[in-house]
């Protein structure tokens, strides 16, 4: 891998990593709610959860999308409905409480798993191996992965923080309803942008 496609990858990369859906928003959720030490767990699942979803995606899972092109479709109407339902209920979440919160942010194994049934993961990572890895070999595909484990650092550590921030500016009603409606509207946003520029 040349020096000049390193920098596309690692941009590429960071731009996927760090926009707006469902791991960025439970991370900044966990962060506001759990503060950051307690989301290490949650952000190292993400990070790492991830990069380990490429290997096998592109070695041979995502043969059965070129062997039957249907399921793109397929993947892309559940993804289409499941980051709706997302948006709707981010728009109308309940407001963190006060304090320590109740109940347990999502451990390591939990936020790995995630990446499974994560739309934008399966989107990023049929993207990255198509575009980074066209050959389809181990080496080029670790390249992938190991990009993406620096990337996903700067952008779990980031939307961690930004939750933790927002803690006390989301104890107001009218501001939290302000902030629960543009995550939706920018969640909804995103999902329309990867439509529309296929």
């Amino acid at each position: 891998m040349t020096y000049e496609i390193f920098l596309a990858l690692a941009g590429f990369a960071l731009g996927t990593a760090i926009t707006p859906g469902p791991n960025n928003l439970m991370l900044m959720t966990s962060g506001a709610n759990f503060g950051f030490r307690r989301t290490v767990p949650h952000m190292l699942g993400v990070g790492l959860g991830f990069p380990m979803m490429i290997v096998p995606v592109g070695l041979g899972v995502m043969q059965l999308f070129d062997l039957y092109p249907p399921l793109v479709r397929v993947m892309e109407g559940l993804s289409v409905v499941y980051m709706l339902w997302l948006a709707w209920k981010i728009a109308n979440a309940a407001a963190p409480r006060e304090g320590k919160a109740s109940g347990r942010p999502i451990t390591f194994i939990q936020a790995a798993a995630f990446q499974w049934v994560n739309p934008k993961a399966w989107a990023m990572a049929l993207g990255a191996i198509t575009l980074y890895a066209t050959d389809r070999t181990l080496g080029a595909i670790l390249w992938v992965a190991c990009t993406y484990v620096m990337m996903g650092c700067i952008s779990t550590t980031t939307w961690t923080v930004l939750g933790q921030q927002l803690r006390r500016i989301l104890t107001n009603p009218v501001r939290l309803r302000l902030f629960n409606g543009t995550m939706a509207a920018l969640l909804v946003g995103s999902l329309l942008a990867a439509l529309l520029l296929k």
